[in-house]
């Protein structure tokens, strides 16, 4: 029992966040740089050398430059294991984001230095308040023109409603950033814009404020206002309190240069003494599960489907919530409601992989999925059965029917479809008393579509046909035991069920939504469809 407290005590899982282009793909590069998972860190930028980002492993992602599903890595640094959940920036994909961050303990949000809080800043923020988790902060890009650090402060803090707390202070910003302060240490990191540019660990220069050494290095007026600023900061800054960082109200604050490696190991050591090991996990019946517990539990927040394509594997990642795994244990589906052995346990740097033996609560780890699992499965040990929260969909923003270009592969379209669906990256309806025979897919962004027909396309060799519909609103029917056939709806209302047989209508209309609920007497509509 003691080992596995240790050993619990020591994970870290967090999710890193951010609006796209704000450093975050670099930024989880050089976490796994400093951790030795990676010699040479890539940029996304250069992808004319093929030297892409290690997170960004599928072939779209390599042609965009962007990160458009989330990566799992985990590795080792300074005694603590640290899983990272590296999620997509682009607000199409921020229901991926969601269920990434079911699965984090708290998250890192990167804030670009020039251009402060940006809309999907704002999006993803929201998306951590709903589960209240701690949230630190990076502002990027400081080698760069900079707006003024106290601006920066009052943006995040009226933007997203969140105090600030600077764990280290800025000196000057883009050809005249001179370093950092660190306000706990009171010594000053002196930046330097020579070197290799990131691809390896930087080092750094320390000492008093009122060294008179820094006063050469960085400047009489540097100084002055540095010395200014910290007084300020000292006296009218908000208090810094664990507490409340742990609530989620109070998000400490770094400045740094992802792409110089700049200040990135003070945040790491700072992150990792502050955040806090695995947090327990509520059940469908509203208790929590002992991370410490003897008992194994975990959920599933993630499946995806060819990763090697090769193989034309699927994986089931999964959360670990308490106790220990081991390799080729029998655990309990509550969904499925059977036994079955965890086959092919893996562990992630990417798309890079390798088996694992043992996993503790914290950790996440991929089990190859037959086609049993979905989105918010529970697994526990066969003794102790229960179910956790499930993870409720979002409401899709944009409708299309779809369909295969020939018809002679319909049958490796619907497996298609049907697999994009389980993993969450689309939401499937079919026609009621029709079936699959016309298809209708709802996304949150437009870019999912794409993403569709590029995979449909790449993996399941599909050309399909897309015609976009004018539906703006899904809700999902809770009304149980209603006669769907006498329902008094709207010309321009559809009736539809999804993969998981839920009952939804889709609107045009906000009218046509109050329509329905003024001509049906007790029906109740709800706008996220929740998991059984």
């Amino acid at each position: 029992m003691e080992d596995l407290r240790k050993e619990i005590e020591r994970r870290r899982t967090f999710a890193i966040i951010s609006h796209p282009d704000a450093g975050k793909t670099t930024l989880t590069e050089k976490l796994l740089l400093y951790g030795g998972a990676i010699r040479l860190a890539g940029s996304v930028k250069s992808r004319k050398s093929k030297n892409y980002a290690v997170s960004d492993w599928m072939e779209i992602e390599k042609q965009r430059g962007i990160s458009v599903t989330s990566s799992v890595m985990q590795f080792n640094y300074d005694g603590y294991v640290i899983n990272i959940l590296d999620t997509p920036g682009h607000q199409d994909f921020s229901e991926d984001t969601y269920r990434t961050l079911m699965a984090a303990d708290s998250a890192v949000m990167v804030v670009d230095a020039a251009k402060g809080v940006e809309d999907q800043t704002r999006k993803l923020f929201h998306v951590c308040s709903l589960r209240n988790i701690p949230i630190f902060t990076i502002v990027n890009k400081m080698d760069r023109e900079a707006r003024d650090p106290f601006e920066l402060m009052e943006d995040i803090e009226n933007e997203l409603g969140i105090k600030t707390y600077p764990m280290n202070w800025p000196i000057g910003s883009g050809k005249d950033f001179r370093g950092v302060y660190e306000r706990e240490s009171s010594s000053i990191q002196v930046f330097s814009s020579a070197g290799t540019h990131g691809s390896s660990t930087v080092a750094s220069v320390k000492g008093s404020v009122d060294d008179p050494v820094f006063k050469d290095l960085i400047g009489d007026s540097f100084h002055e206002e540095l010395k200014e600023n910290i007084e300020l900061l000292d006296i009218a800054g908000n208090e810094f309190d664990m507490g409340e960082v742990l609530k989620g109200n109070l998000s400490p604050v770094f400045f740094a240069s992802a792409l110089t490696n700049f200040g990135i190991e003070p945040f790491l050591k700072s992150f990792l003494e502050l955040t806090s090991p695995p947090l327990p996990r509520a059940t469908s019946e509203g208790e929590e599960i002992d991370v410490f517990s003897d008992d194994f539990s975990a959920f599933v927040f993630k499946i995806q489907a060819n990763m090697n394509p090769q193989h034309r594997d699927r994986i089931a990642f999964i959360r670990i919530c308490s106790g220990k795994f081991k390799k080729g244990m029998e655990v309990y589906h509550y969904q499925g409601k059977n036994k079955i052995k965890l086959s092919q346990p893996q562990q992630f740097l990417a798309q890079d992989r390798e088996v694992v033996e043992e996993a503790y609560a914290g950790d996440i780890i991929g089990v190859f999925d037959p086609g049993i699992y979905a989105i918010g499965d529970t697994l526990t040990e066969p003794k102790n059965k229960f179910k956790f929260e499930g993870i409720p969909a979002f409401a899709p923003e944009h409708f299309a029917r779809v369909r295969p270009m020939d018809t002679i592969k319909r049958k490796q379209f619907v497996k298609g479809i049907t697999q994009v669906a389980q993993e969450g990256a689309i939401q499937v309806y079919k026609e009621h008393h029709i079936g699959m025979e016309e298809i209708i897919v709802g996304v949150v962004g437009t870019l999912q579509m794409e993403v569709l027909e590029f995979r449909l396309k790449n993996e399941y060799g599909v050309d399909i046909k897309i015609d976009h519909l004018p539906y703006r609103f899904v809700r999902w029917i809770e009304t149980e035991d209603v006669d769907l056939d006498t329902l008094d709806i709207t010309s321009d209302t559809r009736l539809v069920t999804d993969l998981r047989g839920r009952n939804i209508l889709l609107f045009q209309n906000e009218w046509g939504i109050s329509w329905v609920l003024n001509h049906n007497d007790n029906l109740t509509l709800t706008d996220v469809g929740k998991v059984d």
